[in-house]
């Protein structure tokens, strides 16, 4: 397939997924759809998501997950992209790399009240 249709395929499957998960989580925990990854036959893509707080990451991907079935007919019914792909989540372990990178280099540390500080590097 075509490198512009697989990236429109991308940002339309992102967008429908944080409108679903919007729409269907229990707002006990924040899902953000981070980014999306198509394979290279165009027939799966991986959703990545992020979720705070982190001790809740486990429980909302498994709701998620299970919730599979219902965003692939979301999507059928929302889109018009023809041959809908088969939809897979997962955590995005890089986007809890690159926050753990700034609080490294901002020096963010948690402060006795659980808020968090900037201390200046030296």
């Amino acid at each position: 397939m075509s490198e512009l249709r697989d990236q429109k395929i991308l940002e339309i499957s992102k967008n429908l997924a944080a409108e679903f998960l919007s729409r269907e989580s229990n707002r006990q925990s924040l899902i953000t759809v981070t980014r999306a990854e198509i394979s290279p036959d165009s027939k799966r893509i991986t959703i990545l998501v992020s979720v705070l707080p982190e001790n809740k990451a486990a429980t909302a991907l498994d709701f998620i997950k299970r919730n599979r079935g219902e965003f692939r007919a979301y999507v059928l019914e929302k889109s018009r992209i023809g041959r809908v792909p088969t939809y897979d989540f997962a955590l995005d372990v890089g986007e809890k790399n690159r926050q753990r990178i700034d609080e490294l280099s901002y020096g963010i540390d948690k402060t006795d009240n659980g808020q968090d500080e900037a201390k200046p590097i030296e």
